[in-house]
């Protein structure tokens, strides 16, 4: 029997950026395209763990080539993209989920150091790899572009504003950019993981994240990094080809619950 259904959930064979996939939830992002048959460019600032994942995955039999990348820098940008799209022959898909715990309190003698660095990497780095990919994404049938920013983006903690700040400009620039981007097609949306077990979250102690949890989290746990990932992912199927401008919690109810 024929399926009914006409879109697809397929990305065989396109080319997907991943940054910030050494470890954590772009690690599981990485993983998890290469194991539906994507070519994955895992890209990372940490080289050591770049070469991790990319083995990771070529181990398994599946495709994937890791570059060192700094998302401050315009110039490792615009490198690393040309270099995917020589080795891939195409770009279909960008995943910008590179980002770091930023959390230097306004009063703070290094304040204007960790601003300039959380915004520089979390929020220009965004944008200048949207601008670098563009012409190839431009090129695809399915272009998906997925920026990753927190719960932060959606509320405050205190005493992180460089952090907070820069997830909350990336709600605005993914709306932004799924006006601009949507008449051609490419669509544009942004996750906002809530609490997960990553590199930001390991130091904090086991006790104080039940706590946490008990009291904001109406799933009481943390999320495992492929649970963000699977969104993620969905966000980038060919067949999810209306959804543009979205602004997605995976975070397990904790914007939601009131007391």
């Amino acid at each position: 029997m024929s399926r009914l259904t006409k879109l697809s959930r397929s990305v065989e064979g396109r080319a997907v950026i991943v940054t910030g996939a050494a470890s954590g939830m772009g690690r599981a992002t990485a993983h998890l395209f290469a194991d539906e048959g994507a070519m994955v460019a895992v890209t990372d600032i940490n080289a050591e763990g770049v070469e991790t994942v990319t083995k990771e995955i070529t181990d398994a039999g599946l495709r994937a080539r890791g570059w060192q990348l700094d998302m401050a820098s315009r110039d490792d940008i615009e490198r690393v993209v040309g270099e995917v799209v020589q080795e891939f022959g195409r770009l279909d898909i960008v995943v910008n989920n590179a980002g770091f715990g930023a959390g230097a309190v306004i009063d703070a003698d290094n304040f204007e150091e960790v601003w300039d660095k959380a915004h520089n990497a979390m929020l220009t780095g965004q944008v200048r790899m949207v601008r670098a990919a563009l012409p190839h994404l431009r090129q695809s049938d399915a272009a998906r572009i997925v920026n990753v920013a927190s719960t932060e983006a959606l509320g405050a903690t205190p005493n992180i504003a460089p952090y907070t700040s820069a997830k909350h400009a990336v709600v605005g620039l993914t709306r932004s950019l799924a006006v601009d981007l949507g008449k051609e097609g490419i669509t544009v949306n942004c996750i906002c993981p809530g609490a997960v077990r990553t590199g930001i979250t390991k130091d904090i102690p086991e006790e104080h994240k039940t706590k946490f949890v008990r009291r904001r989290v109406p799933l009481v746990r943390y999320a495992d990094p492929e649970e963000v990932a699977q969104m993620t992912f969905n966000c980038c199927l060919p067949a999810m080809s209306y959804l543009n401008g979205a602004v997605i919690p995976v975070d397990g109810g904790l914007t939601i619950k009131n007391a």
